[in-house]
Parts: structure tokens; sequence; C-alpha cells
């Protein structure tokens, strides 16, 4: 099982990585600045989190809230399986990180 530091590195990596071979393969900067923010902010949660400093948690779950918002409506649109599978990511963030912080704020 997971911690939720490594949650937020591996997910951050994946964005990052993925945003990164976008912008190689067609030329896309968007792809590239979107991948390379999201992995940021997941990183920097990250790094928070292992710390034991505020606003880890509520940075990676900022992450999969911008991924979900982008990456789930072109899911719907397109079936296509970069978006599915960057869709897959933000929902396993979204329920790790929100689970996390709804825990916290009881």
């Amino acid at each position: 099982m997971t911690t939720l530091e490594q949650t937020a590195f591996i997910i951050g990596t994946l964005t990052s990585v993925g945003g990164s071979i976008g912008y190689f393969r067609t030329g896309s900067v968007p792809s590239i600045a979107a991948g390379l923010t999201v992995g940021a902010l997941y990183g920097l949660g990250g790094l928070r989190i292992q710390n034991r400093q505020p606003y880890g948690v509520e940075l990676a779950l900022l992450a999969s809230l911008v991924l979900a918002g982008s990456s789930i409506p072109r899911a719907i649109r397109s079936g296509k399986p970069l978006p599915v599978g960057l869709s897959v990511l933000a929902t396993y963030g979204l329920y790790q990180f929100g689970t996390a912080w709804n825990g916290r704020i009881r």
C-alpha cells in the first residue's frame, strides 16, 4: 500500500512525463505546460505531506481537480485512451486526497 506522498509523487511524475511526451511527439505546448504544472502541484503537495507541512493534501487535491476538469470531459467526448487514462489517475487522486482531506476537517 502506498502512502499519500508516494501517491502524489507517482501521479506527479506520470503527468509530467506524459505532458513532456505529448510535447515531443506533437509539439503541443499546452500538453507540456499542463503536464508540468499539474505534476509540480502534485510534487509540491507530496513534499509538504512528507514534511508534515500544512496544505500538502490540499495541493494534491487541487492538482487532482485540475486534472479531472481537463481530462474527464475530453475522455467522455473522444473515448481515446490517453484522456481516459488521465481521468482514471485524476479520479484515483480525488479519492485518495479527498478522503485524507475529509478526515482532517472532522
